[in-house]
């Protein structure tokens, strides 16, 4: 007798109104925060971090589309290092900041305001990496459309770079005390968010709505489009201090103080188009 097979969570209908809505309240207190560090940045500081940029190796000249890029640091992080690349997110207010730090600092990205579940026509087999970094694929119900137009908009031979964060995190409640939520995408997670992870203490109130994704969910997905993979890694650290519990680890970045090195709190993949 075959399992059980459990059918994804119904999605609700004003989803995308009520993320971009929180994503847009976040951004304000984002760009001033000690956590993104804007300032830092605009003196020439990188955001990216170790397992990107080994994974990505030499952009100059490559083309990148950036999904998800909120107001865009790493975006341009990735044209200082002479990418030609662009920045998609659903966020307008977002967007509009990563426009102004662009022309602020002389720039050539480009950014464009969309669902990444319905990317432009026109950004279809454009681009050398697909590059998809920390806390995306949590906001997005359907990870099959989303493998989808990673592949439309990839070249023959381009790749997706995904460094995420590790599902079995969000199995947990905020503080890691008790397994709240099931490591399968078996229920729409919506929650009213108080503060952000770069400010705590930020007087913001938003409804958040979200979906765990197995990693056999993700690597599935990309399979399904035809897409090869060629790296996975797990890490039991996080390459930044956003979540409750953490401490700086011994190797770098921050792991849980209450069970250093035994939860995978980040992963990382590599696939290829043909």
């Amino acid at each position: 007798m075959s399992p059980p097979r459990h059918l994804p969570p119904a999605v609700p209908a004003d989803y995308l109104e009520l993320n971009r809505r929180l994503w847009n309240a976040k951004t304000a207190f984002h760009l001033r925060s000690d956590f993104y560090d804007v300032a830092g940045f605009t003196a020439g500081k990188t955001s990216l971090n170790p397992p990107e940029l080994e994974l990505l190796g030499d952009v100059a000249g490559q083309r990148i589309l950036h999904l998800q890029c909120h107001f865009g640091l790493d975006t341009l992080s990735l044209a200082r290092l002479g990418a030609h690349v662009t920045g998609v997110d659903l966020a307008d207010e977002a967007i509009a900041a990563a426009r102004a730090l662009n022309e602020q600092l002389g720039l050539a990205a480009g950014f464009v305001q969309a669902d990444v579940l319905a990317l432009p026509a026109s950004l279809d087999g454009q681009f050398d990496v697909v590059f998809a970094p920390y806390g995306v694929l949590g906001w997005l119900p359907d990870l099959t459309q989303w493998a989808a137009g990673v592949a439309r908009c990839l070249r023959p031979g381009g790749r997706l770079v995904l460094v995420e964060l590790h599902p079995a995190v969000w199995m947990f409640d905020n503080d890691f005390t008790r397994v709240e939520y099931s490591y399968f995408n078996r229920q729409t997670i919506i929650e009213q968010e108080t503060g952000t992870y770069a400010d705590r203490a930020a007087p913001l109130h938003e409804t958040s709505v979200s979906w765990n994704h197995s990693l056999g969910e993700v690597v599935g997905a990309l399979l399904g489009q035809g897409l090869a993979i060629r790296h996975f890694e797990e890490y039991d650290y996080s390459c930044y201090d956003c979540l409750n519990g953490l401490e700086p680890a011994p190797g770098g970045g921050y792991h849980l103080a209450s069970m250093p090195g035994k939860l995978p709190l980040m992963y990382s993949v590599v696939a290829q188009k043909p």
